[in-house]
Formats: structure tokens, C-alpha cells, sequence
């Protein structure tokens, strides 16, 4: 059993912030796209990479504003950005021009990277442990433990596909909650209240955290 240690925080939203923190955030499955041979090994690495990672950025004793631009490389590597912010639009996406769509991608990459770098230094001394991993229909299904201090374990569950061209995230769920959904819904109500201008939200976003 793989077995690596993460810090994490004890406030109520300690469960939704380790998720993000460990896949960059949950992105959705691209449908029709072309499945490769992930095996299980593979996704288990994956899942225990991005966790050792993110630990060295935590121990690293760099400023804030550094720990953010490397919590941003730890996403750009694990987890396929331009899916993640293309559905995190919802049916906003599909009218958007590609230099939208690249302008947001842009912004919405940082905000997350501030978003959820600031939170590094509140997880020190949890653990999460690789439990194993089975195939599920054209993608990985890796099963893990988190220890929470003050808390009991609770199960955080990562499914890995290459469906880009090489393994990353592409869902979420701690306890069953889906991270890519919940994520999607927060960004659509942030887009309501801009009234639906993609423009605006993305010019917002370079500043939001």
C-alpha cells in the first residue's frame, strides 16, 4: 500500500479544501475522447505524486506568492486545465470565442492556484493513504484514507483517465461529494451575479482568492 502524508486544516470546509488541493481541483470526462492504456499502477503514482508534491511546497518555507505560483505548476501538471475551466462555465462555454475561453482558462487557473495555495500552511500533520485502485468502465478508480486530526478517517476517492494524452484527474468525490460539480456551481453563481458576462468574470478573477 502507497502511503503519503498531507497537512490539513480542522475548520468545517477542511474536507473540500483537501480535495482541491490534491487534484487541482475535479475536472469531467471528455466524452468520445480516445481512452489509452492507463493501468492501475499508473494512477496510483499519479495520485501519490501530486500528494508528495504538494508537500514539498508545504514544507518549502517559501512567501505566500511563491507557494501559490508552485501550487499553480502542481495544477497545470495534474489536472487537464482547459477541461476543468471549460466546465466550470457550464453552458456559458459554448457560446464563448476561444480567446474567451483562453482569457478565462488563464484567469480561472490563478484564482484556483490563490484560491486554495493560501490554505498550504493549515495542513500540517494528516496523513492520506493509497488503499488501492480498480478499472472502472475507461478510466482508474484510486480509493484512498484521510486522516484528519480530530477526526474520524473518511474515505477521498480520485478516477484517473489519459484521455488528454497522459494520466490526470478527472473527478473527485470526498464521502461522495462530487468536486467538479461543486465547483461548477460556485463559478456559475459568481457568472449570474455578472450577469452572465464571461468577460467580466474573467477580469475578476485575476484579483479574486
Amino acid at each position: 500500500m502507497a502511503m503519503t502524508c498531507l497537512a490539513l486544516a480542522s475548520e468545517p470546509t477542511r474536507r473540500k479544501v483537501l480535495g482541491l488541493l490534491l487534484g487541482g481541483v475535479a475536472l469531467a470526462a471528455v466524452p468520445g475522447a480516445p481512452a489509452l492504456a492507463l493501468s492501475a499502477g499508473s494512477a496510483e503514482q499519479l495520485v501519490t505524486a501530486a500528494v508528495n508534491d504538494i508537500n514539498k511546497v508545504i514544507a518549502s518555507g517559501k512567501s505566500e506568492s511563491s507557494m501559490y505560483r508552485d501550487f499553480e505548476k502542481i495544477f497545470l501538471r495534474y489536472a487537464d486545465v482547459p477541461t476543468i475551466a471549460r466546465y466550470s462555465l457550464g453552458a456559458a462555454a459554448r457560446s464563448a470565442s476561444s480567446a474567451q475561453i483562453n482569457a478565462y482558462t488563464k484567469a480561472y487557473t490563478g484564482y484556483i492556484s490563490r484560491k486554495y495555495g493560501k490554505r498550504f500552511r493549515e495542513f500540517i500533520g494528516g496523513r492520506l493513504e493509497v488503499q488501492g485502485s480498480k478499472p472502472v468502465k475507461s478510466f482508474i478508480e484510486v480509493t484512498t484514507i484521510a486522516y484528519l486530526r480530530g477526526e474520524d478517517p473518511f474515505e477521498v476517492t480520485f478516477l484517473v483517465s489519459d484521455r488528454s494524452g497522459s494520466p490526470k484527474f478527472f473527478n473527485l468525490f470526498i464521502e461522495g461529494v462530487n468536486m467538479l460539480l461543486t465547483e461548477r456551481t460556485e463559478i456559475g453563481a459568481m457568472l449570474d451575479r455578472r450577469g452572465g458576462r464571461i468577460d467580466a468574470l474573467t477580469q475578476d478573477l485575476q484579483s479574486l482568492s
